[in-house]
């Protein structure tokens, strides 16, 4: 693993890998700080780069922890294999166990935003003597959970229209201008309505994510893998790992009241709202993102 300060991150300890896990694919990983503090795995969401998780909640949270970021398969600089070797989205779950495996860390604090919380929740059952605490947002309840007397599924919005719009163009080919448009417009939507939405800062991040990957394609792969096998929401009864729940009031993907319902699934959870906060991490969130995360984690804001 090369090691070196970043400035990207106030000249804190840097580094990439590749990790090798199943089926042939390998994936990059980033760790950033001090290896002697509590590690925390950051699990991206669906067809997102780890560099979709901002370089400044990366240092912030490195404060107090070794964090690890990581692209998924088929995103970034890891394997992109799909369409020749495909794999369920349960599969995905698998991978940040390898991650850790791979830097020889035992437990970790981990937080799963959007399809990233989804595998936290799959961790939570599969995994939990590897986790130290859990926190998940922009996500739903896995399927599977027995019903709750005080929010039913009528009770539960689906996305907004706009974005299932845009989410039928997601595979289609575009030139890279095109794509960097329909891109900055994708995280206009997915920003909500209150925070103020930069279209500069993300076409920087698009700009920097396409220049990681090498490509501005997007295979689409996770919206195309098999959903099935996690129909397991009432197994959640059962977990003990701390878990952290993250309102976000303006998720366009996993409306209010989805949080609670899922926080209402896991025995102690904790629910905390993050005002403004939509399906996407702006520099305006950045700050009290973070302070929310480490205050469940106890590693300093």
């Amino acid at each position: 693993m090369a090691r070196a300060t970043d400035p990207r991150t106030g000249g804190l300890r840097h580094a990439e890998a590749f990790v090798e896990v199943a089926d042939g694919y390998r994936l990059w990983v980033e760790t950033t700080g001090d290896p002697e503090r509590p590690a925390l795995l950051l699990v991206m969401g669906a067809n997102a780069s780890g560099l979709t998780w901002p370089d400044e909640l990366v240092e912030l949270l490195s404060r107090g922890h070794f964090v690890v970021r990581y692209d998924h398969r088929d995103t970034g600089r890891s394997t992109h294999a799909f369409h020749e070797r495909p794999y369920p989205i349960r599969a995905l779950a698998d991978d940040p166990i390898a991650v850790l495996d791979a830097l020889r860390i035992a437990r970790a604090h981990v937080v799963g935003m959007s399809m990233g919380g989804t595998l936290v929740q799959l961790l939570l059952l599969d995994h939990a003597d590897r986790l130290m605490s859990a926190t998940i947002f922009g996500s739903a309840l896995i399927g599977g959970a027995a019903p709750d007397p005080g929010i039913s599924d009528d009770d539960l919005p689906g996305p907004d229209p706009r974005l299932l719009a845009l989410w039928e163009e997601l595979g289609q080919e575009r030139d890279p201008e095109a794509e960097l448009r329909w891109r900055v417009e994708h995280w206009r939507v997915l920003n909500g309505g209150v925070l103020p939405f930069d279209a500069e800062e993300f076409a920087d991040l698009e700009l920097r994510i396409a220049a990681h990957g090498g490509t501005w394609r997007n295979s689409a792969a996770h919206a195309l893998a098999d959903q099935s096998g996690m129909e397991r929401g009432a197994e959640l009864a059962n977990v003990s790992v701390p878990t952290l729940v993250i309102d976000a009031p303006e998720d366009p993907v996993a409306p209010p009241p989805h949080a609670a319902r899922l926080a209402r699934a896991i025995p102690g959870a904790t629910l905390v709202t993050v005002p403004g906060l939509g399906h996407a991490l702006p520099h305006a969130v950045v700050p009290s993102l973070a302070a929310t995360i480490t205050t469940h984690t106890g590693g300093r804001p």
